[in-house]
Order: C-alpha cells, then sequence, then structure tokens
C-alpha cells in the first residue's frame, strides 16, 4: 500500500509542473517525502522483520543433528561372575557410534511467540524513528518555498519601483528641456534606476538558488518559470491536537519494553518436545554385545530451567527503568512542544498586528510621494529629496508583503510543530 502511495504521489508531482507550471506547498512536502533517500529504508525494515518472523516460525520444525564418535577407554565393563564352560567375552575398550538425533518441540513456554512480538514490536519502533527523520524535512520544504514566495514579492515591488522611477525619469527630462532640472537631477534618479536593477538581479539569483534546492529536494525539473501557489490563512489552520511523529515512537518504544517481558517469562517456563534418536556403532545398545549394530530409542522430553530465576526480578526493573526514561522523554519533548508553540503564537500575534497599520503606512506614504512630485514640478523640492520619498514607499510596501509571508511561515511552521 505504502509502494502505492509512494508512486501516485510522484506521477502527481510529476504532472503538477508540467500541466500547470505551480506548486502547492503540500505537493512540495509530499514529493520532499517520497524523493528523501532514507524512504527506502521502510521497505528495508519491512523485508527483515519478514525473514525474522519466517525464521522464529521455524522453531517449531524438527531439529536435527548429527554426532559421531571414537573413544579408547582404560576400562570397559564386566561380569562380576565367571561359569564354567561358558565364556563371556568383554566389551572392546575402543568404541565407535553414529547417531542422529530429531527433536520436534511441542512447547517452549512461550519462547517463539514472545520472539515473534519482539520482531513485530522492534520493527515498528524501526519506522516511527523513521518517520521522525522524515519529518523533519517539513521544515526544510517551508524554509524554502516560503523564501520563494518573498522573493516573488520583492520582485514585483521591484517592478513597481522600476515603473515609478521611469515615470519620474521621463517626468524630470521634459523639465530638464524647459530649464526646470539640471543633468544632476537625471543623474540621481538614474542611480536609483541603476540600483533597482541591481537588486532585481539579486532576487533573481536569490530565487535561482532557492528554486534548483527545491528541485533537488523534490526531484522536479523546476525552473524560473515556475510558480509557488500561496496558500491561504485557512489553509494553514489547525487544531489543538498533536499528532507528532515524535509521540508515536516513544508509545511503540514502551510497547517494546511490555514485549519483552513476556520474554523475560518465557526463560523459567517448561519445555515439552518429543525425541528420537538413531544410531550405528560398537557397541549398540547392548553394552554387552562386542559388535557393530544400528540401534534406535524414542520418548518424550519435559525440561524446566530454574536458573532464570534469578535474574527475572533485575530484568524486569531494568524494563521498568527504560519506560521510565521514556516517559521522561515524552515529558521533555511535550515541555520543549508547549515553548516553542508560545513562541510561534507570539510571533503570529505580533505579525497580525503589525498588519494592521501596513496600508495605512502605504497610504501616507504614497500622499507624501505624491506631494513631493509636485514640490519637484513647482521647484520647492530637490530630486534627491524625491527619490528619498519614493525609496520610502516601496520600502512599506516591501515591509507589507514580507509580512504576510512571514505570517504564512510563520501559521505553517506552527502546523508543522503541531502536525495536524
Amino acid at each position: 500500500m505504502k509502494r502505492i502511495i509512494i508512486v501516485l504521489t510522484l506521477l502527481l508531482g510529476y504532472l503538477s509542473p508540467t500541466v500547470y507550471g505551480q506548486l502547492t506547498l503540500d505537493s512540495c512536502q509530499q514529493r520532499a517525502r517520497a524523493n528523501y533517500p532514507l524512504v527506502k529504508r521502510y521497505n528495508l525494515i519491512e523485508k527483515s522483520n519478514e525473514y525474522s518472523l519466517a525464521n522464529a516460525g521455524k522453531n517449531y520444525l524438527p531439529q536435527f543433528a548429527v554426532s559421531a564418535k571414537a573413544t579408547y577407554q582404560s576400562d570397559v565393563t564386566k561380569m562380576p561372575v565367571s561359569i564354567p564352560g561358558i565364556a563371556i567375552e568383554g566389551v572392546s575398550k575402543d568404541q565407535y557410534g553414529v547417531t542422529l538425533d530429531v527433536t520436534q518441540s511441542i512447547w517452549d513456554g512461550g519462547t517463539t511467540q514472545a520472539q515473534k512480538r519482539i520482531i513485530k514490536a522492534g520493527g515498528d519502533v524501526e519506522k516511527r524513528q523513521l518517520d521522525v527523520e522524515v519529518y523533519k524535512l517539513t521544515d526544510r520544504v517551508n524554509q524554502l518555498y516560503f523564501g520563494i514566495l518573498l522573493v516573488d514579492e520583492q520582485l514585483e515591488q521591484n517592478r513597481l519601483l522600476q515603473e515609478d522611477l521611469e515615470r519620474n525619469y521621463q517626468r524630470i527630462s521634459g523639465y530638464a528641456a524647459n530649464g526646470m532640472a539640471n543633468q544632476a537631477d537625471l543623474d540621481a534618479v538614474r542611480v536609483e534606476q541603476l540600483k533597482a536593477i541591481q537588486q532585481r538581479t539579486h532576487a533573481e539569483a536569490t530565487r535561482k538558488a532557492y528554486m534548483e534546492m527545491l528541485g533537488v529536494m523534490t526531484d522536479l525539473p523546476l525552473n524560473q518559470s515556475t510558480q509557488l501557489v500561496k496558500p491561504d490563512v485557512e489553509e494553514l489552520s489547525l487544531t489543538a491536537e498533536v499528532k507528532r511523529p515524535e509521540l508515536q515512537l516513544f508509545e511503540a518504544q514502551e510497547n517494546l519494553f511490555d514485549v519483552q517481558r513476556l520474554k523475560i517469562k518465557s526463560a523459567y517456563m517448561p519445555r515439552l518436545n518429543l525425541f528420537v534418536q538413531g544410531g550405528y556403532g560398537n557397541p549398540g545398545l547392548n553394552m554387552l554385545e562386542n559388535k557393530f549394530s544400528a540401534y534406535y530409542l524414542g520418548g518424550v522430553r519435559l525440561s524446566w530451567n530454574f536458573g532464570a530465576l534469578y535474574t527475572q526480578k533485575n530484568e524486569v526493573r531494568k524494563l521498568g527503568l527504560n519506560k521510565q526514561d521514556v516517559s521522561a522523554q515524552r515529558e521533555t519533548f511535550l515541555y520543549n512542544l508547549a515553548m516553542e508553540t508560545r513562541q510561534e503564537n507570539t510571533a503570529i500575534g505580533k505579525l497580525k498586528q503589525l498588519m494592521t497599520y501596513d496600508d495605512e503606512i502605504i497610504t501616507l506614504r504614497e500622499n507624501v510621494r505624491k506631494s513631493a512630485e509636485a514640490k519637484v514640478a513647482n521647484g520647492t523640492l530637490t530630486v534627491i529629496e524625491l527619490m528619498r520619498e519614493i525609496n520610502a514607499e516601496n520600502l512599506a510596501r516591501q515591509e507589507k508583503a514580507a509580512h504576510e509571508i512571514e505570517l504564512l511561515l510563520s501559521l505553517s511552521n506552527l502546523k508543522t510543530t503541531m502536525n495536524n
């Protein structure tokens, strides 16, 4: 199922930039996860668990063992009596034997069942650890995505600034033709135009670099014409529920410790199995017969080793300490998460408050700039002072755009922090 989801995600990711020329934040995050090399470990963990479970299931298959021996001993069993007229041959001091032992487990004290549950629980812990690592990509994608959106806003404001400067350049050129301005005034406007061009060049280079990094993370052929969709505030809304993968990891670790208790219990449980032994040697089962012969024997064997009871309490205590450690890690994680969430909410509140003044500041700056243009036309204000007002208006517009993108980034970071 996971493979199908990844394949569909890849196909959708490739179709999006090709057909629509646009990318959304959610599609970028999905593509980054699907393209992350570490994702391959999901399949490796699954396969490893399958092999381990298959091996554990073979504990109930018959077990075969072959052994051979050749010995020489200083003395052998002898009859303590002698019968006149009857020669009793003694056992040879050199003895030989080959045996085949077959053992069939009937009950292993729950060891195999505990082993299977430990394998599954251990695999779940590995997957949850991998979830945590892959989830870290979300923040990296957010930084690149909103970084590109911020550069796009800067480029748009730069375009408006250059249009404004070009309009004023043409106007002051007319003033110069009528003797109301001089070359120094034109040069002052031209300097600002060149600075605006430099700013655009820098912004375009930054966007290209960010886009290339995002392309590497998502494995998409992105270019400067690719547009990123600005998410709405509603899209970044969240609930109070925390769904971070770290919490699932803590839960999986605690479950593993619980399952390991079964392994400790099975260590001092009785074992029951059937056995059959076939052999060929000299002597056979008849110790007094000095010749090679075949033999067999079979039966039921019950074994009960109480040695594990010596260490049981300490092993259980160690598992208890491990669970306490995981509990402490969870509490620390939730504490840090609460602090981080509080900081992000504070930043969001600050940005919303700043944005309430942005439009008014832009309107006032626009009025000041228009007044400055009129004063330049009347000769009561220098062109350099006009450039200062134009730059101030442009800066106000850039700050508004920055506040909007920063708010979206903060909302996205908060959503990432809560993972909901």
